[in-house]
C-alpha cells in the first residue's frame, strides 16, 4: 500500500519504503535481548505434502532473531508425524512439534473433555489453541507471531514485519494485525472479506446501530488474516472459537481486553496467495459456506454479549440490507479491477454474494435456535485454575513426542 492514511481507531504501519528485510531483522535481533520472539505454525499433515510450506521452511531456517517456533501438526498418524519431525529438523530454532492426535496429547485432552473444558471440535481454533497452550507453558517468548502455513507468496520479510510492532521495546502495542493485497493470477480473491466480512458490517450497523466494536472491526484492511502479533501474555486470558470464526474471535477478545490504542495493524505483503476454498463442498456443505457461517455467528454472538439487541424478526432485514450492500461493493471491486488491468467475474462474484446472503439467515437461525452454545474454547488462565499442573502436562507430553518416543 503506497498511501500514509491513519483512521484514528489504531495504528496503521505502511511499507512506506520498501525497507531491506535485513535490515529489521537487525533491529530485530537487538530487540531479542530484552522482548524474546516465537512463532506458531498451526498446520495440517497434507501441507506438508503442498509447495507452500517447504518453501516458507526455507524462508525461516534464515530467521536470527526467534527464540522458539511451535508447530501444531493436525491429521496425522504416527508415520506421518515421524515424517514431520524430519521435514522441520533443519529449522535451527528450537522448535517443537505439537502431534494433536497423538495417545499424549489426546490423554490430556480427554481429562479436559471430563470437565467441560477441552474444544468441541477439531479444527484450525483446536490447534492455535494448544499451540497457545504450549508457548505459555514453554515460558520462552514475551511475544509471538501465528501465521498459516499455506502462503504460496511467503517470504521471511512478512515475519519481520508482522512481530516488530509488539516486539519493539518503545512502542506500546500488545497486538498487530497484517494486511495484505490479495490479488494473483491477474484477478482479486479474498472474497469472504470483500464480498461477507466489508458489506455485512455495514449492514450491521444500518440494522443495529453504530457501535465502537463494529468501527474497531471495520478499521481493519484485512480482519480474516491469519497473520497476527501479540504479547505471550496475552494469550493466557483470550477466548477464541474453535471454529473458522477464529479470527473475528481474536479481534474480539484484543478489543475487550485492551484499549484500541493498544492494537496496530500492518501492511506485511505486497501480494499474498494461498490454497482457495470452493463456495461449497460437492455435498452443499464446507468450503466458504462452513466458513461464512462460521464468521456470522461469532459477530451475532458478540453483539449480543455487547447488550444488542439482536432478535430472529431482524435478520431478514439484515439480509437485505447487506445484499444491497454487497452488491453495490461488487460494482466498486469490478471498477477497481478495471483500471488495473484485472480479470473480473461478475457472475462468480454476485454467486458468492448470494451464497453469503443465504448464510446470514441460516447463522440467524442458529443464533436463536442454540441461545446456549458456548463457542469460544475457555482460557488458559481458567485451564490452569481448574489444572494447576497442566501446563507441565503438556510440557513434559511434547518433549518427549519430540524425543521420538512414540
Amino acid at each position: 500500500m503506497s498511501d500514509f492514511h491513519q483512521n484514528g481507531c489504531f495504528t496503521n504501519f505502511h511499507n512506506l519504503t520498501r525497507r531491506p528485510v535485513e535490515e529489521l531483522e537487525q533491529e530485530l535481533i537487538t530487540f531479542s535481548k530484552r522482548r524474546k520472539m516465537g512463532l506458531i505454525l498451526p498446520s495440517l499433515f497434507s501441507e506438508l505434502e503442498g509447495p507452500a510450506l517447504k518453501h516458507i521452511i526455507d524462508e525461516l531456517t534464515q530467521v536470527p532473531y526467534l527464540e522458539e517456533i511451535v508447530i501444531g501438526l493436525d491429521r496425522a498418524n504416527r508415520d506421518q508425524f515421524l515424517y514431520a519431525k524430519e521435514f522441520f529438523s533443519r529449522l535451527p530454532q528450537r522448535h517443537r512439534i505439537l502431534w494433536n492426535d497423538g495417545p499424549r496429547l489426546q490423554e490430556i485432552d480427554a481429562k479436559l473433555k471430563k470437565e467441560g473444558l477441552s474444544p468441541l471440535e477439531a479444527g484450525k481454533g483446536r490447534n492455535v489453541w494448544f499451540c497457545m497452550g504450549y508457548t505459555l507453558a514453554s515460558d520462552r517468548t514475551d511475544c509471538v507471531a501465528l501465521h498459516d502455513c499455506d502462503i504460496l507468496t511467503y517470504d521471511r520479510s512478512l515475519l519481520a514485519r508482522l512481530i516488530y510492532p509488539v516486539a519493539n521495546p518503545t512502542f506500546q502495542y500488545v497486538f498487530c494485525k497484517g494486511y495484505y493485497s490479495r490479488i494473483a493470477n491477474n484477478k482479486l480473491n479474498g472474497r469472504v472479506c470483500r464480498l461477507l466480512v466489508t458489506p455485512l458490517l455495514r449492514a450491521l450497523e444500518m440494522v443495529y446501530g453504530k457501535h465502537d466494536f463494529l468501527s474497531y472491526l471495520s478499521n481493519f484492511r484485512y480482519a480474516l488474516s491469519g497473520e497476527f502479533a501479540m504479547r505471550t501474555r496475552v494469550l493466557n486470558g483470550i477466548k477464541i472459537p474453535g471454529d473458522w470464526g477464529l479470527e473475528i474471535g481474536i479481534l474480539s477478545e484484543i478489543y475487550r481486553n485492551y484499549s484500541p490504542k493498544r492494537s496496530c495493524q500492518i501492511d506485511i505483503l505486497d501480494h499474498y496467495d494461498h490454497k482457495h476454498q470452493p463456495l461449497a463442498n460437492e455435498d452443499g456443505t464446507g468450503g466458504l459456506k462452513r466458513m461464512s457461517n462460521d464468521i456470522i455467528l461469532s459477530l451475532l454472538r458478540k453483539l449480543a454479549t455487547l447488550g444488542v439487541h439482536v432478535t430472529s424478526d431482524s435478520f431478514r432485514i439484515l439480509k437485505a440490507a447487506y445484499y444491497r450492500n454487497a452488491l453495490d461493493m461488487i460494482d466498486v471491486y469490478q471498477h477497481d479491477a478495471q483500471m488495473n488491468g484485472l480479470y473480473f467475474d461478475q457472475h462468480n462474484e454476485e454467486a458468492a454474494v448470494e451464497l453469503f446472503t443465504q448464510c446470514i439467515l441460516d447463522a440467524g437461525q442458529s443464533f436463536i435456535e442454540r441461545p446456549n452454545d458456548q463457542p469460544f474454547i475457555p482460557s488458559w488462565s481458567r485451564i490452569e485454575s481448574a489444572f494447576p499442573d497442566l501446563f507441565q502436562e503438556i510440557y513434559d507430553a511434547v518433549e518427549e513426542d519430540n524425543l521420538g518416543n512414540v
